[in-house]
């Protein structure tokens, strides 16, 4: 199976530890993010495609043409204009199933495999504070009905963590510009909740970094995510 990581942005609230560094090459424990979330995932997983961005060049010199047994391979995202633009541009690439994530998330290694053994999945986590993310909304059959992003409702709720098992029929459905003139994964994969299951699984932990503070309490919880 393949694996689309997401790693092109230029991670600004991390201030200027990313001047010269890409945010998923921060180190945690003198070892990058990203080389933590390869080796950690499961062995079904064949081949890593990493959409790459501002400074990608250090992570395609990191990583070379494979590292930890599965290959590498790179997409450049000239244009940042969101997440959605980013997974089309690997759309050639794309052989039938895989998994989708972001580059500076931990997820646990076991909630990745449980996503494998499904058709469509997404992950999801209850939350307190809902208008911080995109909300979950399941159907009468408890699978994906719709994903609303930061909705003005008050918790607890169930958010999207942005893990994703998917399929090439992803790539049949449109995408249009969000408010903030951006491509969003959500919409087309609101849209193929429409059409097929899609099954929700609920996160084990899950820990995103999104500024300095969360790097280094990552020093003290980095080894349940491996």
């Amino acid at each position: 199976m393949q694996i689309v990581i997401l790693a092109a942005g230029r991670g600004t609230r991390m201030k200027d530890l990313t001047d010269s560094v890409p945010k998923p090459m921060l180190e945690i424990k003198g070892k990058p993010i990203l080389a933590y979330k390869i080796e950690a995932l499961p062995e079904k997983v064949e081949e890593v495609i990493f959409v790459v961005g501002y400074l990608g060049g250090q992570i395609q010199e990191y990583f070379g043409d494979s590292y930890a047994g599965k290959k590498i391979s790179y997409v450049v995202q000239e244009q940042l204009n969101g997440t959605g633009g980013a997974v089309q541009l690997v759309k050639d690439l794309i052989k039938d199933d895989f998994l989708l994530m972001m580059a500076d998330d931990l997820y646990m290694k076991k909630d990745v495999e449980k996503l494998m053994h499904h058709d469509l999945a997404m992950l999801g986590l209850e939350v307190d504070d809902p208008k911080k993310f995109g909300i979950i909304y399941l159907n009468k059959d408890g699978n994906l009905k719709n994903i609303i992003e930061k909705p003005d409702i008050s918790g607890p709720a169930f958010a999207n963590i942005a893990l994703y098992k998917l399929n090439k029929k992803f790539f049949d459905y449109p995408m249009t510009l969000s408010e903030r003139g951006e491509y969003e994964i959500i919409q087309p994969i609101s849209s193929m909740a429409q059409d097929f299951s899609f099954h929700v699984e609920k996160a084990t932990d899950w820990f995103p970094i999104g500024n300095p503070e969360d790097l280094k309490k990552a020093e003290d919880i980095i080894d349940k995510f491996i």
